[in-house]
């Protein structure tokens, strides 16, 4: 997300950063680059003049330029000015969505093939996890198997859904959606329309036909983030029509530009109320200005984090492991288990990937390929280990290593690796227990530095 924004931006800080002082035009040069950087983002050449304009009114005076650290408060300007270019400066309650009415109605519409029929699944399980009722309803009676490609999504995640007849007319199908939703007591009823290839006129007369007959507490755009600035335009076009309350980006995980994220609410005035982030049902983020600034950045989302780890991981269990980590007295099996876990969160790299100041690892982390190999190998070397031996490992000898490689299908050396590694995290766990928190957050210091870091992916990932 954002790769090559995020790239220049930080390349540009690194010179500013590293200066004692600063002169106007060492800022001048600096917010050059930052505006070269967003047009090669894709972003509108007025948004990114605007931009930097309103960043050089705060960063050149006496003040800043003659501050203990300059350059960092030149960071910290420039971070700000990002959070109130993707939204930071609207209202807050209108990045949630509104569920006044029973039932709440969200439509959905988009350009085709802009993601929009399996937003409406992601959104579903969203709400669904939010202890949400819901019923997905197909308006889409256009494009062949568009109405059973939602019924499917549905079934997949157990949300109730309208089996809609294309030879209906919209008026009856809406009708429907509506009784059904009231005998079944649903909370939320989600639209989703027929994807639009061109903007004309008949088209666009039917979405606000459409937006009339459901009167809908949301009616979202859904956003292709890949097409850039063109988004910004489909959004505009699409306002002329029906009255927008916000925007949903898709494939955002793909864009390494991030134009679209960056102009669209300047542009249309309108929040980014979701971002889509991969292709599984789940991965469908609530969109946070700040959160996003400070990815940007390499500040890390540390709240992203932990929004992952509530989602994916069980309470009860999480708690259980907790216990036996700080005492010290986990085992192979349990180690097995926190390697499944890391798994649902998105392996290390996307953990890592949340995580601040980790940009400048980042070849380290794209070419260790820890996910597809490494955790994979563990997990097979455990399986093959008896009950006995993933309880106690000391009692693995020689001919218990050469049966658990020849199970799992790795060499000696990687069992002893998994061994060792499991030992050091053993100790590791030791050392936090006696010292506490304070004494890991030393240790990840000490330990996080980029080629550090590099080295320590390396190794865990050699053949």
């Amino acid at each position: 997300m954002f790769g090559n924004f995020t790239d220049r931006i930080l390349n540009t800080f690194d010179t500013l950063t590293g200066k004692g002082l600063l002169s106007e035009d060492d800022v001048t040069k600096a917010l050059r680059e930052i505006r070269v950087a967003m047009l090669e983002a894709d972003v509108p050449l007025a948004v990114a003049k605007d931009f930097v304009e309103n960043i050089k009114e705060k960063a050149v005076g006496e003040k800043i330029l003659k501050s203990i650290k300059p350059g960092d408060m030149v960071v910290k300007i420039v971070r700000d000015s990002l959070a109130d270019l993707l939204g930071k400066n609207l209202s807050p309650n209108l990045f949630d969505l509104s569920f006044k009415g029973s039932p709440s109605v969200f439509l959905l519409l988009g350009l085709q093939g802009s993601g929009k029929t399996t937003t409406a699944g992601k959104l579903s399980l969203l709400l669904k996890n939010d202890k949400k009722r819901v019923l997905l309803s197909s308006l889409d009676i256009y494009r062949p198997a568009a109405i059973e490609q939602l019924n499917q999504i549905a079934k997949s995640v157990e949300i109730d859904y309208m089996d809609n007849n294309p030879k209906e007319k919209l008026e009856m199908l809406v009708k429907n959606s509506f009784l059904t939703a009231k005998q079944m007591s649903h909370d939320v009823i989600i639209f989703d329309t027929a994807g639009r290839t061109t903007l004309n006129e008949t088209l666009m007369q039917e979405i606000k036909n459409i937006q009339n007959i459901t009167n809908p507490n949301e009616t979202l755009l859904v956003a292709d983030s890949m097409i850039g600035q063109e988004s910004v335009n489909v959004a505009k076009a699409f306002q002329s029509y029906v009255n927008l309350t916000g925007i949903i980006l898709t494939r955002v995980d793909g864009d390494s530009k991030g134009g679209a994220a960056l102009s669209m609410t300047v542009s249309t005035g309108k929040p980014i109320k979701f971002l889509g982030v991969g292709e599984k049902i789940s991965n469908l983020e609530k969109f946070s200005a700040d959160r996003v600034a400070d990815r940007i950045l390499d500040m890390g989302d540390i709240v992203g984090i932990v929004e992952k780890a509530e989602k994916e991981l069980d309470e009860e269990e999480a708690k259980k492991m907790a216990n036996k980590l700080s005492k010290g007295t986990f085992d192979l099996d349990d180690f097995q288990k926190q390697l499944s876990q890391m798994k649902k969160l998105g392996g290390i790299k996307g953990i890592l990937s949340l995580m601040p100041g980790i940009r400048k690892a980042r070849e380290a982390l794209e070419k260790s390929n820890l996910e597809d190999k490494t955790f994979i190998r563990m997990g097979a070397i455990i399986s093959s280990m008896t009950k006995k031996e993933k309880s106690n490992p000391s009692i693995i000898n020689g001919s218990r290593k050469r049966r658990i490689a020849l199970g799992s299908g790795v060499e000696i050396q990687d069992v002893n690796r998994l061994l060792k590694q499991f030992k050091n995290m053993q100790l590791m766990m030791k050392k936090i227990s006696k010292h506490g928190m304070d004494g890991m957050e030393k240790m990840l210091s000490n330990n996080m530095g980029t080629n550090k870091l590099g080295n320590m992916l390396n190794n865990l990932n050699r053949k």
